[in-house]
């Protein structure tokens, strides 16, 4: 199991090159493989990529080079493997960020979250969660709804970026109570929980994975989590339903996709790659350390996913009138 701190490590040096050990095979892949990570260092997709490349880097005969290419909710590193189209050896960690929430919450999105993508295999599902500086007097979610309608405009909460899924949950948690909550972007979740820890915003709203050890160190303190269910990893915070919040749910979720037009081999191989890795202890145990549960869902199955997550999100946003910042 990678520590925190080693994750950091690695995510300070980029590109990482995974190196291959295996036997070099001939055909795909002939070089190494581009794995775009469309998030900042240090963020859940960044530690869910290094911790899959690490596992199975070595079976493919090739080096594995981690790329992290942030900006645009997610979409920007999207739009790169988009553009790929046919080329076997790019790859991306798709997200609920850059394929179910920001092709329809944004105008003008350049590329096509399903046509312009073989989609792989899910990755894993985790909860957002609500949390404030561990020093602040705010001990529940209630009390902060009560705070930000007592004082329109001056409860803030930040997010690693406009169109994430941590943005969308602000959103629908400030509808769903009625209150006037701030939302305040940040390029990325490093920022976010500089600014909290430092005072300069009320809350955050931040992914399990990217959280949790600043939970264990007592530095900041979850106050509810997004998924129907408490998470294992936080057994004593609770969900917004038990919060008094029902309409609040939702599930963050990342897989593997590549560009459209790779050969169906290569699909089907990766297909086999990472629902191995899935299933290794080091992966089981890695990604339960930072509370993500491993995805269970092959390509046809992902895909489905996505489909179904645009056409929810979609009446979401209409219904809620939710705009992007």
């Amino acid at each position: 199991m990678l520590s925190r701190r080693r994750f950091t490590a690695l995510s300070s040096v980029l590109p990482l090159a995974v190196p291959a050990i295996g036997t070099a095979q001939t055909g795909w892949p002939s070089k190494p493989i581009r794995w775009i990570v469309n998030f900042p260092p240090a963020g859940a997709a960044d530690i869910l990529s290094r911790i899959l490349a690490e596992n199975f880097g070595s079976s493919l005969g090739q080096p594995i080079v981690v790329e992290n290419k942030p900006g645009a909710g997610g979409m920007l590193g999207a739009d790169i493997v988009a553009k790929a189209r046919g080329d076997a050896h790019i790859v991306m960690m798709s997200s609920a960020a850059s394929h179910g929430i920001g092709p329809v919450l944004y105008k003008n999105v350049p590329y096509d979250p399903l046509a312009d993508f073989t989609h792989i295999h899910s990755v894993g599902t985790f909860p957002s969660v609500l949390a404030v500086n561990a020093g602040s007097p705010i001990a529940s979610v209630q009390q902060l709804i009560e705070m930000a309608r007592a004082k329109p405009g001056e409860v803030t909460y930040g997010s690693g970026g406009n169109g994430t899924m941590n943005h969308l949950v602000g959103q629908l948690l400030a509808i769903s109570a009625k209150a006037p909550l701030t939302h305040i972007p940040y390029r990325g979740s490093a920022p976010a929980m500089n600014d909290l820890m430092g005072g300069q915003i009320v809350a955050l709203m931040e992914s399990l994975p990217t959280a949790i050890g600043y939970f264990r160190s007592g530095r900041m303190k979850p106050l509810a989590v997004s998924e129907a269910e408490r998470s294992p990893a936080l057994p004593d915070v609770p969900t917004f339903r038990e919060a008094g919040f029902p309409d609040v749910v939702t599930t963050n979720w990342f897989g593997f996709s590549a560009p459209a037009g790779i050969p169906a081999e290569v699909a089907g191989r990766w297909e086999t790659e990472i629902g191995t890795a899935l299933q290794s202890a080091t992966v089981k145990e890695g990604f339960a350390k930072i509370g993500v549960r491993p995805g269970t869902l092959g390509a046809a199955a992902y895909t489905d996913l996505i489909r179904s997550e645009l056409a929810r999100w979609k009446e979401v946003i209409r219904a809620g009138d939710i705009r992007a910042d």
